[in-house]
This record gives C-alpha cells, sequence and structure tokens, in this order.
C-alpha cells in the first residue's frame, strides 16, 4: 500500500493488519486488536466505519479510527495528515472517536 509505504519512509510507526498477521480478521475483530495494541486504525472502508458508528452507539470502547473515503482523499493527503496525526496525538487522544481525512 503507498500509503504505508509513505509513512514508514517518514519514520511513522505504522503496523498494518498484514504485519501483524491478522489480515482476515472481521471488522469488530480488528477493532478489538487495535484496542488490545493500543494503535489507533486507519480505514478507507465504509463498512469498517459502520463497526465504530455502532460501537458509538453502544457505548463500546473502541481505539479510535481515521477514516478517508477512497474517492474524496488522495494518497497523498492521506499521507501528510497521518504524518501530522501521528506527530501531535497519542491514541488516547483518539480513544471512542472517528477522525475523518482531509483534516483541512
Amino acid at each position: 500500500m503507498a500509503i504505508t509505504r509513505a509513512l514508514m519512509a517518514w519514520g511513522v510507526d505504522v503496523l498494518t493488519a498484514q504485519m501483524d498477521g491478522r489480515e482476515r480478521l472481521p471488522d469488530g475483530a480488528m477493532l478489538d486488536r487495535a484496542l488490545q495494541l493500543e494503535r489507533v486504525p486507519f480505514a478507507r472502508d465504509e463498512d469498517f466505519l459502520a463497526e465504530t458508528t455502532a460501537r458509538q452507539k453502544r457505548a463500546e470502547p473502541f481505539a479510535g479510527v481515521i477514516y478517508a473515503h477512497q474517492l474524496h482523499v488522495t494518497i497523498g493527503q492521506c499521507v501528510q495528515d497521518l504524518e501530522l496525526i501521528a506527530t501531535c496525538c497519542e491514541p488516547a487522544d483518539l480513544a471512542n472517536c472517528v477522525e475523518h481525512l482531509p483534516l483541512r
């Protein structure tokens, strides 16, 4: 993934589902794993966003999610915004929230 490669080149600490050996987990289990690891997932999948919305409605904790619509946010903008978030935020700052990209 171009976003992953660019973030890693900028020195951002990235862990993909593939790197974690969890690429086949359903969305709910992926959110549980992110909470366990204290990592905030990035998604471009609307189904993943639906799972976070359901958790918010149930007041069920999750690590937060950063979401970018595939057709409305460029890869370059995602990289810039994700690098900014990684630099300026701690995972706890995004707990139980969904941050939509682009930031600007």
